[in-house]
């Protein structure tokens, strides 16, 4: 007997306005994009067409689908185990962004190559950078820590011609600076973005990665997959997501003059506080905290710049006109 079939919202309104991923995934039109799709469609238990989200493969090249589909990638790989990120949420990061820099801008978002961002973390994907590209032709600096994500986000760049020119990659050669050796001198940043590591240990990751499994399949897992992958550095880092962006607010202060706005995702609201009281210490100008949902994830962005109003000014009239 087949369960009475939920009804489903026609838009995800949680998301942001202008995401292209609001509506239900149209797997007809998904496999169309990438024909690679088709053999991990199938008919849920309310005969709804859907991907087994269990499946790292599945996740893998359903985000190959999107990304070909709405964003006109049609060559996109990361090697094997390196995190597969949500692409909806990652494209509200960008429009919430975009959002920051038009309200100080007049209201109008800065468009165009000549607007570029840092994307630190950018990790074996290149995510951020594609949809950023897409969406608002900003030109982007990929940073990581990791070589092979490096290579990876070349890769992809590289493979995708509406990409070249627009997006560079560099390897940060010290693990415990954010900026420093990324920014090069006199370059100017209009925006930073971050995904921070979440957690504090590699058990931590584990554990939390079980939780989310558990809760989706309502009973304990046989065994620990990581449907959307990850590396150590991707995942975990020491002191977790409070100390790197701890860390990363008092390296920001160094390059008070050379970045508009710094931002970084908080998942956790219990780091807020201890975030919010590092860029008071620091003395930001300006903080802002913007809230997203997406699904039953509520997570936050902070931004903050150290640029006065004058100086913002110039910034708008030098960079944005």
């Amino acid at each position: 007997m087949i369960p009475k079939k939920k009804e489903h919202p026609k838009e995800k309104s949680e998301l942001h306005p202008r995401n292209r991923h609001r509506g239900r995934y149209n797997f007809k039109q998904l496999v169309a994009s990438c024909p690679e799709l088709k053999p991990f469609v199938r008919l849920n238990e309310y005969n709804d067409a859907s991907v087994d989200f269990f499946d790292p493969k599945a996740v893998k090249t359903l985000n190959k689908a999107l990304l070909a589909h709405f964003y006109g990638i049609k060559h996109w790989d990361i090697p094997q185990h390196y995190l597969t990120p949500p692409i909806p949420g990652r494209a509200d990061y960008i429009h919430y962004a975009a959002d920051l820099l038009a309200a100080s801008n007049q209201g109008k978002i800065p468009t165009g190559n000549k607007v570029k961002c840092l994307d630190v973390g950018v990790g074996a994907s290149c995510i951020y950078p594609i949809i950023g590209n897409k969406e608002y032709g900003w030109s982007f600096v990929g940073a990581d820590i990791d070589p092979v994500s490096v290579k990876s986000s070349e890769n992809i760049v590289n493979s995708n011609p509406l990409l070249k020119g627009n997006i560079e990659l560099r390897l940060q050669p010290n693990p415990k600076h954010i900026f420093r050796g990324i920014i090069k001198q006199d370059e100017r940043i209009d925006l930073t973005i971050c995904n921070p590591p979440f957690h504090s240990s590699l058990a931590e990751a584990q554990a939390g990665t079980m939780r989310k499994l558990k809760n989706l399949q309502q009973k304990k897992p046989a065994k620990l997959t990581l449907n959307f992958g990850g590396q150590n550095a991707e995942l975990w880092c020491e002191g977790g997501e409070a100390r790197f962006v701890e860390n990363m607010v008092k390296e920001s202060r160094q390059f008070a003059t050379a970045c508009f706005w710094f931002t970084t995702l908080i998942s956790k609201a219990a780091n807020l506080k201890s975030v919010l009281y590092s860029l008071k210490t620091a003395g930001a100008h300006t903080v802002e905290t913007i809230p997203m949902g997406q699904g039953n994830k509520i997570s936050r962005i902070v931004a903050w710049t150290f640029l006065d109003d004058e100086q913002q000014k110039l910034w708008r009239e030098t960079r944005w006109k």
